[in-house]
């Protein structure tokens, strides 16, 4: 019979916070397997000191590099493959053998643990078992005598070795955090948390439960002095408010100083951002949006954002001019323009609705996603057209369906938002079967996909070979009129236009 594998976690590093379970198995293990540096010194076998006993084998598994450079062909990631294969092979033949075997790893196995790269190799292999352990964010929490989070704060937990900019807009978005691995990303993290806003409130906690564990305010610490094993904490704002008297928000200024400005961001990337849309993100105290549209904003230093699923745009409105009624600048972002079945038109329902008194509401227009697809086959909008969205959620399909079939008999070029989804597979099929009463077959049709994103993709087709199936949410439909040309440009590619005048 073959050995069983198990993944020990160790917690933080006081022996006394390793679980039963752990204590017992590496009691009873053939083998205690552990990382090390090429000093041969272990903090993982010196944390598991206490429960090992005579005549266990003990097999060292020697990193080749840890942060100095190599001569290896593959560079860093080529040595460590090497390595992980290496100890795999080691571990599984004292498996073969019928021995038991504990892997020793500091926290958790599977929260950053150098457990995990054994089990993906060997767990298909042979009977494997994880025992979880106490993660060093749990312990800075306890030696910091504070809570993470608390009802419906949302705690993120963030590698240091992230870029600055990708750390701060992370920062930003949520209420509480964990950055790990500082050591030699310590710099970096701090400038993410100032850009963010957080660092007045970010705690160091290094080697949390040890002899030697430091806590301190984050930003009084001297970049010189971090080890590896430190972490960044942003404990629970709320706890925060309560036990040091700040009040959670600041204090309501008066309400014609509240502002909120409806950002169109464009269909893509920063290229499509007007200036005046730049001048008014960079102005703004909190951004409020739909999460993949807040992320294309740049970060600010003290700069809020508050991001929200895909279809809560009247909470989003609320939350906004809520945030305006204190005094506050806010911009709320939509992709394209925000006039465009966009937010521009939730802010101001629930202005009607009596939120936000006081607050002023500006809107800021952006690029279309049919002007910006129009413009990559030529001026299929050269005449007049219609604007439509297939989706039936806040309208229902006899709308929808008589609007396409006056703006069919119309000979409108249409230009269609939301074709399809995962749940509206039905929609396009039939908006093609009510134009064709109206138009010819071959009627030009552009399918635009992720314009200005890096999966972007436009095909011209004809009503009569749309084939519904290959369009999605991402995509943008424009539907030519009897007059819509489409020619064969220079460098092969489609030129789709309309004409200005039906003489």
């Amino acid at each position: 019979m073959t050995g069983r594998l198990y993944g020990v976690g160790l917690g933080p590093g006081d022996p006394e916070l390793m679980t039963v379970k752990a204590a017992r198995l590496i009691g009873e293990a053939d083998v205690i397997a552990y990382h090390s540096a090429r000093h041969g010194r272990s903090i993982a076998r010196s944390v598991a000191e206490p429960y090992l006993r005579e005549g266990q084998l003990e097999e060292r598994l020697v990193y080749p590099v840890t942060t100095e450079t190599t001569d290896h062909p593959g560079g860093y990631e080529g040595a460590i493959a090497d390595f992980y294969e290496l100890s795999a092979k080691k571990l599984a033949e004292h498996l073969d053998a019928g021995r038991d075997v504990v892997l020793l790893c500091e926290g958790d196995p599977f929260f950053y643990g150098s457990y995990m790269y054994m089990h993906e190799r060997l767990a298909g292999r042979f009977e494997a078992e994880v025992v979880p352990g106490v993660t060093s964010v749990s312990a800075a929490a306890s030696v910091l005598g504070r809570p993470l989070v608390q009802r419906d704060e949302v705690l993120t937990v963030l590698p240091g070795t992230l870029p600055a900019p990708e750390l701060a807009r992370r920062l930003a978005d949520t209420e509480a955090a964990a950055v790990l691995k500082l050591g030699r990303t310590f710099g970096s993290v701090r400038d993410a948390l100032a850009e963010s806003g957080k660092l007045d409130d970010a705690w160091y906690v290094e080697r949390a439960t040890w002899g030697q564990q430091r806590v301190e305010p984050f930003a009084d610490v001297d970049p010189e002095s971090v080890p590896y094993f430190s972490l960044a904490l942003l404990p629970s704002p709320a706890y925060k408010s309560r036990v040091e008297g700040e009040p959670a928000v600041a204090p309501a200024a008066p309400a014609e100083g509240g502002e909120v400005v409806v950002v169109g961001l464009g269909p893509a990337g920063p290229e499509w951002l007007t200036p005046e849309a730049s001048a008014e993100l960079a102005a703004a105290d909190h951004i409020v949006g739909y999460g993949p549209y807040v992320a294309r904003v740049p970060q600010r230093a003290g700069q809020q954002r508050h991001s929200s699923g895909n279809r809560v745009e009247a909470d989003r409105a609320v939350e906004a001019l809520q945030l305006a009624a204190t005094g506050a600048r806010v911009a709320v972002v939509s992709s394209g323009d925000p006039g465009v079945f966009a937010m521009a038109s939730a802010v101001l329902e629930q202005v009607s609705a009596g939120n936000g008194a006081g607050a002023r509401v500006r809107i800021v227009p952006g690029v279309t996603a049919a002007q910006a697809a129009a413009s990559r086959v030529g001026a299929p909008l050269g005449h007049d057209y219609c604007v439509l969205s297939l989706s039936d959620r806040l309208k229902p399909w006899e709308i929808i369906e008589r609007r396409l079939d006056a703006a069919g008999a119309a000979d409108l070029v249409l230009a269609l938002y939301n074709p399809a989804s995962r749940t509206r597979v039905t929609q396009l099929a039939n908006a093609r079967e009510v134009l064709l009463r109206h138009r010819e077959p071959g009627t030009p049709v552009v399918v635009a996909r992720d314009v200005g994103g890096p999966e972007e993709d436009i095909r011209v087709t004809t009503l009569g070979e749309l084939d519904p199936s290959t369009v999605d949410m991402r995509c943008l439909l424009i539907v030519g009129s009897s007059r819509t040309v489409v020619e064969e440009g220079p460098d092969g590619q489609s030129i789709v236009w309309t004409p200005r005048s039906y003489s």
